[in-house]
């Protein structure tokens, strides 16, 4: 500020001065003229009056902040005051009866409603989930001659259902023929529920059948599916009149030896809880059979087999057995066809 009357007292000119001062400003790249000059179209002397101006500009765009902050925090205070007065008794909630102008869900449909009118399938053509048919299925995993001990005969053991995914109703039968006659036969009516994923429940009635013994009856309950490491078990107990009581197990398990050959061994028990003298039946463990079977898969619905099993009788069972001059233990050469349509 003092370089200007130096000059003059000097007698140098004023233009002088100005045009050395506005070099040296250009050479030495003055920051805050530099940065005040992009505010406007040409740049600004610099001096007090361009202080002065550049104070007066940042003051008014602090003071355009400051309002416009204020005025912000003035409309959110105003909206909570609103939000806040409210009446939320007024508002729509979920739940209670339908309002009077709530739109009818079937009217895009143009009148048209399900399994009715022009547009609808026939019932044979209708679609359904795979748990609504109905199926049926008959199956024989024993159909064979059996030779022991000089003795030959004819054995079978199978079954046949009727029903959905979850219920069906099965009929279970096995027996003995020898000589073009039934020597024993065991047949079951039950009806099988799906209980659990690879379990099902069976209630029914069960009828036993001798020659030349009476017949027994019995109410079954059992159990039937895959065990862990896939095997097959089939539980079921049964009661029958004067306080009878029997339980029957089987279980069996398939050995893969390639995709078509395998080993089938295979075990099963009886146990009743009285004695039948007769039909030479004793109470506790009455007879356990085991066999292996080497089945050939044709097809799955076709595979013959050979085998051989082993018979045994046990307590009062093997009593009366070596009473009627019977053998009570025996091994069997089997041979056979296990089948399904």
């Amino acid at each position: 500020m003092l370089a200007a009357p130096l000059a003059v007292a000097a007698g140098l000119p004023a233009t002088t001065f100005a045009q050395g001062h506005a070099s040296h400003a250009s050479h030495a790249g003055h920051t805050e003229h530099a940065e005040h000059s992009t505010h406007g179209i040409y740049a600004e002397p610099a001096g007090p009056q361009a202080h002065a101006s550049n104070d007066v500009e940042h003051t008014g765009h602090a003071n355009l902040m400051d309002h416009s902050a204020s005025s912000m925090g003035h409309d959110m205070d105003q909206a909570s005051q609103e939000a806040s007065s409210m009446d939320h008794g007024d508002m729509p909630m979920q739940g209670g009866s339908t309002p009077a102008n709530a739109r009818d869900p079937d009217a895009y449909s143009g009148g048209h409603v399900r399994n009715a009118g022009k547009f609808s399938l026939p019932p044979s053509e209708a679609s359904h989930m795979s748990d609504t048919h109905y199926f049926g299925s008959v199956q024989f995993d024993r159909f064979e001659h059996v030779r022991a001990q000089g003795e030959e005969w004819g054995a079978y053991e199978g079954e046949a259902w009727y029903g959905g995914t979850y219920n069906r109703a099965v009929v279970k039968a096995e027996g003995e023929v020898a000589g073009g006659k039934l020597r024993h036969s065991e047949t079951q009516l039950l009806w099988r529920h799906a209980a659990f994923a690879y379990w099902d429940t069976e209630l029914g009635l069960r009828l036993d059948h001798d020659h030349g013994a009476p017949n027994r009856q019995w109410l079954a309950f059992g159990i039937k599916g895959l065990a862990p490491y896939w095997f097959e078990v089939d539980a079921t107990a049964y009661v029958g009149p004067g306080g009878r009581t029997a339980l029957g197990l089987h279980a069996e398990y398939d050995i893969l030896l390639s995709q078509k050959l395998y080993l089938q061994p295979a075990v099963e028990m009886n146990l009743y809880s009285k004695d039948d003298e007769a039909r030479q039946i004793g109470s506790g463990l009455a007879d356990v059979t085991a066999g292996l079977r080497l089945k050939h898969e044709i097809t799955r619905q076709l595979v013959p087999y050979i085998g051989v099993e082993w018979a045994g009788k046990f307590g009062r069972t093997a009593d009366y057995a070596r009473a009627a001059g019977e053998s009570r233990q025996q091994t069997r050469f089997v041979a056979g066809l296990s089948f399904r349509f």
